[in-house]
């Protein structure tokens, strides 16, 4: 059986440092957790790479909410961090009506063609994820949804997350389901024991929420938590 993916949201290279240091597998890059999360700087991105070999995946968000505002600059900017030496990639978009913004999903894409990418929390606010999972299932890249399974979080989204890992293999259900959202320590034995393997988490492993950098002793907690 293969080791349960720890993904750990890092804002600078200490916090890249100390997730590393305390066993997780990947990071999400982002910056202004404000607005819950946006794309990093440049130079952001390349002192994290130059400080970890850990997979990196980028957020390509440009502002608050989950509207993908100019496509342009978007395209840009995951062009220059591509240039700079990005592989993987975080995104995903919705129209004003909660259905998911295909044609913006498609355009940054094929900005990052040949990269890995996920599919973000945004399916978890969209008006119907089933829709959402059936539009952008097959594009090319998509290996991953980063999902709570309600906007609300874990709690509120079990039976949603359970039903999801049911239909694994089938048409929209072929890509990894990331647990995060609302995602607490007492969650993880049911969840491993129902078949989950893959875990983010962000303000968990820190000593007092997003003022505070990375924990490399939180990380570790969690990681035993989760398992080898």
């Amino acid at each position: 059986m293969s080791r349960p993916i720890f993904e750990v949201i890092a804002l600078t290279a200490q916090d890249a440092r100390a997730a590393q240091s305390g066993g997780a597998d990947r990071l999400e890059l982002v910056t202004d957790m404000g607005a819950d999360g946006l794309t990093p700087a440049l130079a952001e991105f390349a002192a994290i790479r130059a400080a970890v070999e850990l997979p990196l995946r980028v957020m390509l968000r440009i502002r608050d909410g989950f509207t993908p505002g100019d496509l342009d600059q978007l395209c840009t900017r995951a062009q220059a961090l591509r240039a700079e030496g990005a592989e993987e990639f975080v995104l995903g978009f919705l129209a004003a009506d909660g259905a998911v913004d295909l044609p913006a999903v498609r355009v940054v894409a094929e900005a990052v063609a040949g990269c890995r990418w996920t599919f973000h929390r945004a399916v978890d606010h969209s008006a119907d994820r089933a829709a959402l999972r059936a539009a952008v299932g097959e594009l090319p890249g998509l290996d991953t949804f980063l999902t709570a399974g309600a906007a609300t979080g874990v709690d509120a989204g079990r039976a949603v997350l359970a039903g999801e890992l049911a239909k694994a293999g089938e048409p929209g259900y072929r890509q990894q389901i990331l647990i995060g959202g609302g995602l607490h320590e007492e969650h993880l034995p049911e969840l491993r024991a129902e078949g989950f393997d893959a875990f983010h988490v962000g303000g968990a492993v820190r000593a007092a929420g997003w003022t505070t950098p990375v924990d490399a002793a939180k990380v570790a907690h969690w990681r035993a938590l989760i398992g080898e």
